[in-house]
């Protein structure tokens, strides 16, 4: 093996490392900061966002992102100490470990590569970066490997080498701690989401509270943000939240399970003085705002139709409880008639006249700059992705400003 090839095994194994570390830590925010838009959610269809929070972006609750960085983070350092002394017998059995590890490698890659093109129709780029850093690894390492059957023979000695070793054996260690970490310690989205549905009838308030100084910080930039007149309240209602939603969108249903305790509790002790609206902004062309989300429309239809039985906080759980990319006209109606005994003949008759009110609500999204989902406003005033605290917080302090509370 030369030593341009293990040269260019590392730059490859380290690229592949850094494209998993970024997915990671936007997989981490997409999780934690509901409305987080990452760097790499270009358009519609070329999004880091939708392939993450699909079924396919985890397994086991683990992201897959987790299993890139260990399997790139054990390549790099077989191709950067292994091969060291390219020449060599353990060289070439280093560039063994790293073929059949490269062989695992791109059927993971042909697998997510198919659910992101041809299922999700999305093209993430930290994606395409680790499935060129696969790629490349295993033609190289193919080329580089010596024959298999040595590695069976030589498997004993290279453990033993480990031990003899104290910087082989460190590098061992620490790539076991920090792959055990990523497993182990990354926030599950399934048992936020789990905990959210088990929450009691009375609802929660966050758990987390702000120090003094992050409150006045967080109320002094309230007070300098602008206001949309098209979004104020109205009439009696001192505090207006509103919502633009998509019940496709995976931040949409991960904002909505971590403020929807608070919103229930500002509901039930502010009676007609705080108000809550969701409006659609389906991510379907049909709907007016273009898009890949093939049932958003039916979705938000739906629920206008659920409203008319007051059951649409119902159906919206449900919905949002059994959210996916593949999620068809045909489940939304489902759904429906499981929440409301609203059949699906029913629904195609009325479908076309309250899919123009859907529109209506695209139309004042797109007049007031809504560019995504989840977007908030309260009393005019644009929100970015706030955690739980800082969200309820900033409702508290609407309404001391609007003379409700003290």
């Amino acid at each position: 093996m030369s030593s341009r090839t293990r040269y260019a095994l590392v730059v490859l194994s380290a690229l592949g490392l850094a494209a998993s570390l970024a997915a990671l830590y936007v997989h981490y925010r997409l999780i934690t900061e509901p409305g987080y838009t990452s760097f790499c959610d270009v358009n519609e269809t070329v999004s880091c966002e939708q392939v993450f929070e699909s079924a396919y972006g985890t397994v086991a609750g683990v992201p897959v992102a987790a299993g890139g960085a260990i399997w790139s983070a054990l390549v790099l350092m077989l191709s950067a100490w292994g091969m060291r002394t390219p020449k060599s017998d353990e060289a070439s059995r280093a560039a063994g470990y790293v073929f059949l590890l490269a062989t695992v490698g791109l059927a993971a890659v042909f697998y997510f590569a198919y659910a992101s093109f041809f299922v999700l129709r999305q093209a993430c780029p930290l994606c395409l970066t680790m499935y060129v850093s696969v790629i490349g690894i295993f033609l190289l390492s193919a080329n580089a490997a010596g024959p298999l059957r040595t590695l069976q023979s030589g498997v004993a000695k290279d453990i033993g080498g480990l031990k003899a070793s104290p910087t082989a054996a460190l590098l061992a260690v620490v790539w076991l701690v920090a792959s055990a970490g990523l497993v182990l310690a990354f926030p599950r989205e399934q048992a936020a989401s789990a905990q959210s549905a088990a929450t009691p009838a009375v609802p929660a308030v966050p758990v987390e509270t702000l120090a003094p100084e992050q409150l006045t910080e967080l109320h002094e930039w309230l007070d300098r943000q602008p206001t949309v007149a098209d979004v104020m309240p109205q009439g009696n209602v001192k505090v207006l939240l509103i919502k633009f939603n998509d019940y496709q969108c995976p931040s949409c249903r991960q904002a909505y399970m971590l403020y929807k305790d608070i919103i229930a509790k500002y509901e039930a002790a502010y009676p007609g003085v705080f108000k809550y609206e969701n409006r659609d902004y389906p991510l379907e062309t049909e709907c007016g705002a273009g898009g890949v989300h093939g049932a958003a429309c039916e979705a938000a239809v739906a629920v206008r139709l659920a409203r008319e039985k007051n059951l649409d906080k119902q159906l919206e759980a449900t919905l949002f409880d059994r959210q996916s990319m593949a999620m068809t006209g045909a489940d939304v109606k489902a759904a429906l008639q499981e929440v409301t005994k609203i059949t699906p003949s029913e629904f195609d008759s009325r479908y076309q006249k309250m899919l123009e009110s859907v529109r209506e609500d695209v139309q004042l999204g797109q007049k007031i700059g809504i560019t995504g989902t989840p977007t908030y406003f309260i009393n005019g005033i644009r929100l970015g992705g706030f955690r739980p605290a800082a969200f309820d917080a900033l409702i508290a302090y609407e309404l001391k400003k609007a003379g409700v509370t003290s």
